[in-house]
C-alpha cells in the first residue's frame, strides 16, 4: 500500500480544472458507473425494511413503492440536467453553492457528509452482526476488520473502490432475479411447500389491497423513501467518471426499470407466493418467503446478500465522505488538509477522518446500544433527503436561468422540467410532515435544527476568519 504513503501526498487546493474532475483520476468506467447506480438502490431498506412495511401496509406497499419510485427517477432526471450542464467533483453541494448560495453549499456538503457516517456506522455495525449467523465471532472484531478493510480500498484507487462496488452490487442484483425467478417458477409450475396455495390473488384477497387504510400506507412513505437513499450517489462519481457525458445519462435512464424490477417486480412476486399476513416487522420478507416455500438454505443465501448490501453501503460512506470533505475544503469551507490527494488520486486525509469517525461509531454503538444512538441513527433519513430537495431547488433555478438564455442548455434535459421537480418537492415535503406525525421517526427531526444551528455558528465562525471571504461569495 506504498501508494498511499504520506510523503506521496500532494496539495490539489488549485481550482477545478476544465474538465470538472477536481484534480481526481477518471477511473470509473461505464460498467463500473452502471453497477453503482443499480446497486445504489438496493440496500436493507428492501432486503430487512419491507417486513416492517408489509405489516403495516400489506400489498399496497407495492404502490408506495412504485409512486415514490417516481418521484426518486424525477430525482435523479433533475441530478442528471445539472450534471450534463456541469460535471463536477463536489455534485450537489457544487450546484448549491452556485444555484443557492455559499451557506447552502456549506451545509449541503457537511450534511451529507454527515449522512454518509452515520450510515457507515451502522451499516459496519450491521455487517458485523450479520456475521454472527454463522460464527461466534465478537462483533467489534468484525466491524474493525470490515472497516479497515474497505478504508484499505478506498485509499489505493477509485478503480479499485468501483470494482468492489461492481461485485458487491451484482449479488445483490442477482440475488434479487433469482428470488422473482423462483417465485414466477412457483406460479406457474407449482412446486414448494407454497405451490399449492401461490396466487396472485393474495394481492387483494387477504383483507385487501389496503388492508389497514391508505392511512397507514402513507406513513410507510418514509421507509420506503429511506430504501431508495444513496441512489443519487452516481452523480458525486461525476468527477471520476471516463465519459460522463456518456455513461452518467445512461446510468440515470436505468432508474425506472431497477425500482419496476427490483421493488415492485420482487414484492409482487413474494406477495403472490406468500400471503403478506406471513411477514412481519423486524425479519426479512426474503427470509420468510424462503422459509415458507420449504427451502431453509434461503435464510443462509439471503444473510449472505444483507451482509453484502450491508458492506457496499458503508463502501459507498468511505467513498463519498472523502470527496465531500475535499470539495468543503477546496472552497474555503473545511480545513485545507481536506484538500490533499494521493498519487492515485484519492482524498487521504478526508477518508482518514471519517473511516476514523465510523470506528468510534462502532465502538459506541457496542458500550451504549440504546436509544440514544437509535436517534442518532434516525437522522440519517432527514439529511439524505435534504440532498434531493436541494437537488430539486438547484435544477429549478438552473432550467429558469438556462430557458432565459443567461447559461446553456443541458444536453439532458428533465422531462416535464419544473412540472416534475416541484412534483418530487412537494411530495418529499409532504414524506417529511408525515414523519412529524409518525412518534417512531419524528426523533429525526429533532436533531436537524440542532446539526443546523451548529453549522450556522461555525459558517458564522468561518466567514469572519476568512481573510478575502472569496469562499463566501455566491457563484454564477
Amino acid at each position: 500500500m506504498t501508494s498511499v504513503q504520506v510523503d506521496q501526498v500532494h496539495d490539489s487546493s488549485e481550482a477545478e480544472d476544465s474538465d470538472g474532475d477536481g484534480g481526481y483520476q477518471r477511473g470509473l468506467g461505464a460498467r463500473q458507473i452502471q453497477m453503482i447506480a443499480i446497486g445504489g438502490a438496493i440496500g436493507t431498506g428492501l432486503f430487512l425494511g419491507a417486513g416492517k412495511g408489509i405489516s403495516k401496509a400489506g400489498p399496497s406497499l407495492i404502490l408506495a413503492y412504485a409512486i415514490a419510485g417516481l418521484v426518486i427517477f424525477f430525482i435523479m432526471r433533475a441530478l442528471g440536467e445539472l450534471l450534463m450542464y456541469r460535471p463536477v467533483a463536489g455534485s450537489f453541494s457544487e450546484y448549491a453553492r452556485e444555484f443557492i448560495g455559499p451557506f447552502a453549499g456549506f451545509v449541503t456538503g457537511w450534511t451529507y457528509w454527515l449522512f454518509w457516517v452515520v450510515t457507515g456506522i451502522t451499516e459496519v455495525t450491521a455487517a458485523a452482526t450479520y456475521m454472527t449467523y454463522w460464527w461466534d465471532i465478537p462483533q467489534w472484531l468484525s466491524a474493525l476488520v470490515f472497516t479497515v478493510i474497505l478504508y484499505g480500498v478506498n485509499l489505493i484507487s477509485v478503480k479499485l473502490f468501483g470494482e468492489l462496488e461492481f461485485w458487491f452490487s451484482m449479488v445483490k442484483v442477482t440475488a434479487i432475479v433469482g428470488m422473482i425467478l423462483i417465485c414466477a417458477g412457483i406460479l406457474t409450475l407449482g412446486f414448494s411447500d407454497a405451490g399449492d396455495t401461490a396466487s396472485v390473488t393474495h394481492l387483494w384477497s387477504d383483507g385487501g389491497f389496503f388492508p389497514h387504510g391508505i392511512g397507514s400506507t402513507l406513513m410507510t412513505l418514509q421507509m420506503v423513501m429511506f430504501a431508495f437513499l444513496a441512489v443519487e450517489l452516481v452523480g458525486v462519481t461525476a468527477g471520476e467518471s471516463k465519459d460522463p457525458k456518456t455513461v452518467l445519462p445512461k446510468a440515470i435512464n436505468t432508474v425506472p426499470w431497477r425500482i419496476a424490477v427490483f421493488y415492485v417486480g420482487a414484492l409482487i412476486m413474494i406477495l403472490s407466493v406468500v400471503p403478506w399476513t406471513n411477514f412481519a416487522a423486524g425479519r426479512s420478507p426474503f427470509v420468510d418467503a424462503f422459509d415458507k416455500m420449504g427451502m431453509a438454505a434461503g435464510a443462509g443465501i439471503v444473510n449472505f446478500v444483507v451482509l453484502t448490501a450491508a458492506l457496499s453501503s458503508c463502501n459507498s460512506g468511505m467513498y463519498s465522505t472523502g470527496r465531500m470533505l475535499r470539495d468543503l475544503a477546496l472552497n474555503g469551507q473545511g480545513p485545507k488538509a481536506f484538500t490533499r490527494l494521493t498519487k492515485s488520486g484519492t482524498p487521504l486525509i478526508g477518508t482518514t477522518v471519517s473511516a476514523a469517525l465510523m470506528m468510534v461509531g462502532v465502538w459506541i454503538n457496542y458500550q451504549w446500544p440504546g436509544e440514544a444512538f437509535n436517534y442518532v441513527v434516525s437522522f440519517a433519513t432527514i439529511s439524505g433527503m435534504w440532498a434531493w430537495i436541494v437537488i430539486l431547488v438547484c435544477q429549478m433555478r438552473y432550467r429558469l436561468k438556462s430557458d432565459r438564455g443567461e447559461l446553456p442548455v443541458s444536453t439532458f434535459r428533465a422531462p416535464g422540467g419544473l412540472w416534475t421537480s416541484g412534483f418530487a418537492l412537494a411530495f418529499i415535503l409532504m414524506v417529511i410532515v408525515l414523519m412529524g406525525i409518525d412518534k417512531d421517526a419524528r426523533v429525526s427531526l429533532y436533531a436537524a435544527p440542532v446539526w443546523g444551528a451548529i453549522l450556522a455558528v461555525s459558517y458564522v465562525v468561518l466567514k469572519k476568519r476568512s481573510p478575502q471571504g472569496a469562499a463566501f461569495a455566491k457563484r454564477g
